[in-house]
């Protein structure tokens, strides 16, 4: 914490500061996220944390991205968030997962150094200005006197000390009430080896937020040094690995480490249902609803009984270490029996344990008490962001906690708060599922979940973002003309191929090789780039204008592929940013946050209900609610005069 001398008493006295334009509680991803956000844009910010060594600790998997997290990821960077830069310059390993897919489903994921990922958080925080660090526990807030109009005014922590602000965000991952289970073990803590965090939660109930309980849960750390990994199946990184960050001075990573493909078996499966009897998820120890995406293996057996075998990825959590992860073995089960299995996994018959897998239940707060720039619709000023809203996942933590510190500075400076549309970010989907629909077991993004991706691809992200985050401030001038440059360069590169042409005879002998239809005239490289089997890499090869073209700027790698994506698949992005167009329109009638939907007797009975709890903003948002149907939407547009 940083002190400052009061020049106005004698004597080498100082004071602390107490006061402040934002307070973040929680280290974790979304913390980070919204005091970076928040600190950079102007306000004065404390992040208060539990532990200041842990820094966004991966508490699960040592990995960033995957399906639909890794477009996350680069929504979050090109807005001009840290997690892409930082996942850059920790990455261990890079792999582009879906590439045998349409460019839609792309999605980056970086194995990291799990150490290096926090310490390197540590670094960024601590060199940011208008940020300061404090290390605490928070266990309660403050609030304004009237009953009226109540507003957040700062916190209380467990050391005594009383922080004021004009906004707190919220964001405390596990840690409210957080207990966790090994077999009929069970101990309090928000993650192994951190204690939870009480008297937050119960107030929040108090005051009327409703409260639920979720479970999750993580596997045994494995000792490196006792697996046999020549019976495993190495699993390697791409062999020319991209990045994250869309900043051109960070290096895609070199010398990658493998990750390790291993197998269950009936005999590992023997051993683990010894164990269920006294496993916390089926004796009824557990309360917390569980991801059903992401399952403990003893609820793979239960749900999938008919299965011999279960494929395991073995990771490692970083360079100067010997742990590993193995993702797919989540398990809660007594340690001796998770042990006893692990033994029975070709390579790991003599396997050594740092530390039990184990289950963790923790308070969350439904989603749907948020408006959509995260504020709670209770307390004025006071932001909820991560897995307190029910989520799960580092990137979609990260990705509220940006808006939150966003959209928190906006309100304090009076500007108007950034709400992304679906149609614009993943983010915006996340978000709008959140405060729309709830929750009802850990949420967690899937590409599926969005109506619109062709449109929100990871390529892109720059493209729909960066200009917003340019706007607010967030994405500075050095950022924002690497965007424009790249926008520059692409337009240039399609320009190119809708003006130049190519001969039969210059072509003929490639489309014959590559079994695509010989042409019998001139045509343009536009119209040949439609063809799938063709790329702009295919046509340098073998056409001296486009490879004497390509020479002549810093067409790089991105470059050439944004390129190609928008001239293969411009039908599909054409006719998908027409639906999100005319759906558009919807989002644009507003409805009165005071309106009595009781008063719509038209409304069927879920509908009123559902309406009334939620209380959507447009009728947009109304039409995407659980129960609400299109003939309710019908009702509300006749009565808005559309």
């Amino acid at each position: 914490m940083h002190c400052r001398k009061n020049i106005k008493n004698p004597g080498n006295i100082y004071t602390m500061k107490l006061e402040y334009d934002i307070i973040v509680v929680g280290g974790g991803h979304a913390g980070c996220e919204a005091a970076a956000a928040a600190a950079r844009l102007g306000s004065s910010t404390l992040l208060i944390s539990m532990d200041m060594g842990k820094y966004a600790q991966m508490s699960c998997n040592p990995a960033i991205g995957g399906v639909a997290k890794g477009q996350i990821v680069r929504e979050i960077d090109a807005l001009g968030g840290q997690m892409g830069i930082i996942t850059d310059k920790t990455t261990i390993q890079f792999r582009m997962l879906n590439r045998s897919k349409g460019p839609a489903m792309w999605s980056p994921r970086a194995q990291c150094d799990k150490a290096q990922f926090s310490l390197e958080w540590r670094k960024t925080l601590e060199n940011t200005p208008n940020l300061s660090l404090w290390q605490d526990s928070v266990t309660s807030l403050t609030f304004t006197e009237t009953t009226e109009h109540q507003s957040v005014t700062g916190v209380t922590t467990s050391l005594g000390v009383t922080f004021k602000a004009s906004a707190v965000i919220l964001t405390n991952g596990t840690f409210l009430n957080g207990l966790m289970h090994v077999g009929r073990n069970n101990v309090a803590g928000g993650r192994s080896g951190d204690a939870s965090s009480y008297g937050l939660s119960d107030q929040l109930e108090k005051i009327g937020f409703e409260k639920g309980r979720m479970k999750t849960g993580t596997p045994a750390r494995l000792d490196g040094r006792t697996i046999d990994f020549s019976k495993l199946e190495p699993q390697s990184g791409d062999e020319i690995p991209s990045k994250f960050s869309y900043l051109t001075e960070i290096q895609p990573v070199s010398d990658q480490l493998p990750c390790y493909i291993v197998h269950t078996s009936l005999a590992v499966h023997d051993t683990l249902r010894t164990g269920f009897a006294d496993s916390p998820l089926f004796n009824g120890t557990i309360k917390g609803i569980g991801p059903r995406y992401c399952p403990s293996i003893e609820d793979k057996l239960r749900t999938f009984a008919d299965k011999d075998s279960h494929q395991l990825f073995l990771e490692p959590e970083g360079r100067g270490t010997n742990e590993y992860y193995l993702n797919g073995f989540s398990s809660s089960l007594p340690w001796q029996v998770q042990i006893e299995a692990l033994s029975k996994i070709e390579g790991l018959e003599n396997v050594q344990i740092y530390r039990p897998g184990y289950a963790i239940e923790y308070d969350y707060f439904p989603p749907t008490q948020l408006h959509h720039t995260l504020e709670t619709k209770l307390i004025e000023n006071l932001y909820f962001a991560g897995q307190i809203n029910g989520t799960t996942g580092y990137e979609e933590a990260g990705a509220q906690g940006l808006i939150a510190g966003i959209n928190a500075h906006l309100k304090l400076n009076g500007k108007e708060q950034i709400v992304l549309r679906r149609d614009e970010a993943y983010i915006g989907v996340l978000i709008d599922d959140l405060v729309t629909k709830g929750v009802d077991e850990p949420y967690r993004m899937f590409t599926s979940r969005a109506e619109y991706r062709i449109l929100l691809r990871q390529d892109n992200a720059d493209a729909r973002l960066t200009p917003i985050g340019y706007k607010i401030g967030l994405v500075n001038e050095k950022r924002h003309a690497i965007y424009q440059e790249k926008k520059s360069l692409v337009e240039s590169l399609i320009k190119f191929t809708r003006e130049q042409s190519i001969s039969p005879s210059e072509i003929n002998d490639f489309l014959k090789s590559v079994n695509s239809a010989q042409i019998t005239q001139s045509k343009k490289l536009f119209d040949i780039l439609l063809r799938n089997e063709i790329t702009i890499n295919n046509l340098k090869d073998i056409f001296r204008p486009i490879s004497e073209f390509l020479s002549t700027d810093n067409y790089t790698e991105e470059i050439i592929s944004e390129a190609e994506i928008q001239i293969k698949y411009k039908g599909y992005i054409e006719r998908e940013r027409f639906m999100a167009e005319k759906l558009l329109r919807l989002e644009n009638i507003a409805i009165p946050s005071n309106f009595d939907f009781n008063s719509l007797s038209s409304l069927t009975i879920e509908a009123r209900q559902k309406l009334s709890r939620v209380k959507p903003s447009t009728i947009g948002q109304a039409s995407r609610i659980p129960g609400v149907s299109p003939a309710d939407i019908n009702v509300l547009l006749i009565f808005f005069g559309r």
